[in-house]
């Protein structure tokens, strides 16, 4: 039986994230059900861009033994596979209030890689002004935004710019993807004064968006770039 402590359980109570059905302990944003099936990243993961290694002895995923990456590290939350369903309804089906959850787990699963990091700012990965009217908000921006809450890392949102409405990317193949983000991003401010940023996202495949964003951010003199997203794929 559900016992809930505050009364607006009743009137507004709270859809578990990963199966968005509503919650069975109060006030929670996962159910008992689905406490297990929540797939995070776990110690043995690329060294680089975060990615789970199926071979501990591993240091490095084979994407990122064959590719020089802008960025200097990146980390993940879950495992795209285990969360692929919340996602999907965050980014497109306007399920905006899941970002309270994401931004909560990734400062209490991140916070010491962020302490050791000690970043200036928060740069969520930007949308099109074109897809920002179509889906009414940017989901990167959501997270960045709940993470500084939980953190006190101050969020950079127009620091750069999307310039070009590019195709999605899934689907494409790396060179694809590099040919897709060229001339996408732009700097916003001649002035900048960040040493250390993390580039928030909701899920990292080939790192051709953040590669992309970090040699536009290098140019004005952020060398110090990392990465921080929701979902990860598997690396070999």
């Amino acid at each position: 039986m559900r016992i809930s402590r505050n009364p607006l359980d009743y009137l507004f109570p709270a859809r578990c994230v990963v199966c968005d059905e509503i919650s069975d302990l109060a006030g929670e944003r996962v159910c008992s059900s689905c406490k297990g099936r929540i797939v995070y990243i776990g110690k043995s993961c690329c060294m680089k861009c975060g990615k789970q290694l199926r071979k501990e002895e591993k240091e490095y995923c084979e994407d990122c033994e064959r590719t020089h990456h802008l960025f200097v590290r990146g980390m993940a939350l879950y495992d795209y596979g285990s969360m692929a369903d919340s996602l999907f309804r965050f980014k497109y089906r306007g399920r905006m209030e899941y970002a309270a959850f994401y931004g909560r787990d990734l400062f209490e699963k991140k916070a010491e890689w962020l302490e050791a990091i000690k970043p200036d700012g928060l740069v969520p990965v930007p949308v099109h002004a074109s897809r920002m009217r179509s889906r009414g908000y940017n989901q990167a921006q959501l997270i960045a935004r709940e993470l500084s809450r939980h953190s006190g890392i101050p969020v950079f949102d127009h620091l750069i710019k999307r310039t070009r409405s590019t195709k999605p990317l899934k689907g494409l193949t790396p060179l694809e993807r590099q040919n897709n983000l060229k001339r996408a991003f732009k700097i916003c401010q001649n002035d900048v004064k960040l040493n250390t940023i993390v580039i928030v996202d909701d899920i990292y495949t080939t790192g051709s968006t953040m590669d992309s964003m970090a040699g536009v951010l290098s140019k004005v003199g952020i060398y110090q770039i990392y990465f921080l997203t929701l979902t990860i794929g598997r690396g070999m």
